[in-house]
């Protein structure tokens, strides 16, 4: 690509960008009818940088409402890369040939009936492979963020003290002019991350054998392997993108932590299982969304809640196994209840509402 041909993609991207500088999360449907639409109407195009989740919340019109359901479950489409590894991955995951549901339709369209070849042998006499997909939010970010102690003692303290003023100064500012965090009370009120350790014992607890096959989804995970030992010892049987594409297969997407986290949300949305251990995180609820609206009620979201866990886990040392599981199963029962979208609650997460879905268990027609 020459110099001036760049330069002039650069202008006309630069004419056609909005950036969430621009319109703040809390931006109105009027902020973008007057800095949006004449920007679509002038070039018939529009490139939205670093939104998540905008306009995601109400107050809305219903009718803004019906359309930004619309969009986000059947206008929006992965672009042609990643629909294509995308397709592969969910291939090599389920090892055999699989009927396409619904879901797997809409988020790899035509490539999911394409012969893409893949390394796996493939065998019309044998199932797929059934697996559960486990978005694990334990990256340093968060982490750091959550101001949790996990156990590392010093060392593990300063590490994520260097971070937090590396990455969060802002809630290094916060920290000075407020009154001392306990690290106990977060945990506590479930405001820490659950770690490896614990996202096992839920999966036990919920009778999920020790030869499940896992698809880990996400970055890489605070202390690394030493930290996943004791998850690995329960369920070897952990994959991922990077163990499933080879790095030319990878290559590609490497540089765009947003692209990559696209093929994680395929894994996670048409896989058997998914259990997520943040439900705040942008991943996870997008995922539960697609899998709640083309679902069919045939698509289980695992939910913990923290605060729930964190006292069940407490008492790990009193309470017995059978005790252990019977609580766990509970809290992650009443997580599943089909309930309608409250008020106040993003569409894309919850989307059982009369503007979204016909009905809890079948997409909107």
């Amino acid at each position: 690509m020459t110099k001036n041909i760049r330069t002039i993609l650069t202008f006309i991207n630069f004419q056609i960008q909005i950036t969430d500088s621009d319109l703040p999360k809390e931006a109105t449907p009027n902020d973008y009818m007057e800095k949006v639409l004449p920007i679509l109407i002038r070039n018939g195009l529009v490139h939205l940088l670093g939104f998540g989740n905008r306009l995601g919340f109400d107050p809305m019109p219903s009718q803004l409402q019906k359309l930004r359901c619309k969009c986000n479950f059947h206008a929006l489409k992965f672009v042609p890369k990643i629909q294509k590894v995308g397709a592969l991955l969910r291939q090599r995951i389920r090892k055999y040939e699989t009927e396409p549901t619904a879901l797997d339709k809409q988020l790899l369209g035509d490539y999911i009936s394409s012969s893409i070849p893949s390394n796996r042998p493939y065998n019309a006499t044998k199932p797929p492979q059934k697996y559960l997909a486990l978005h694990l939010r334990f990256e340093i970010d968060m982490v750091a963020y959550s101001l949790c102690d996990f156990g590392g003692g010093a060392n593990e303290k300063q590490e994520l003290q260097a971070y937090r003023e590396s990455h969060f100064p802002l809630l290094i500012e916060r920290l000075r002019k407020s009154k001392t965090v306990y690290t106990d009370e977060l945990r506590k009120t479930g405001k820490c991350p659950l770690t490896p350790e614990e996202a096992a014992l839920v999966l036990a607890g919920l009778g999920f054998k020790t030869g499940t096959s896992i698809y880990l989804a996400g970055s890489q995970i605070y202390g690394g392997k030493s930290r996943m030992h004791s998850f690995v010892s329960l369920y070897p049987t952990l994959i991922t993108k990077e163990t499933l594409l080879s790095q030319a297969e990878l290559a590609p997407f490497r540089n765009f932590s947003s692209q990559m986290a696209a093929l994680d949300l395929i894994a996670c949305a048409t896989a058997d299982v998914f259990a997520m251990t943040d439900s705040g995180s942008q991943l996870a609820s997008l995922v539960s969304g697609f899998r709640t609206y083309y679902g069919g009620g045939n698509a289980p979201t695992l939910r913990p809640n923290k605060k729930r866990l964190a006292a069940i886990l407490h008492e790990n040392s009193t309470v017995e196994w059978n005790g252990f599981e019977e609580r766990v199963r509970r809290m992650i029962d009443e997580g599943q209840r089909v309930r309608p979208r409250r008020f106040g609650r993003s569409v894309y997460r919850q989307p059982r509402s009369p503007e979204c879905m016909c009905s809890s268990s079948s997409s909107s027609n």
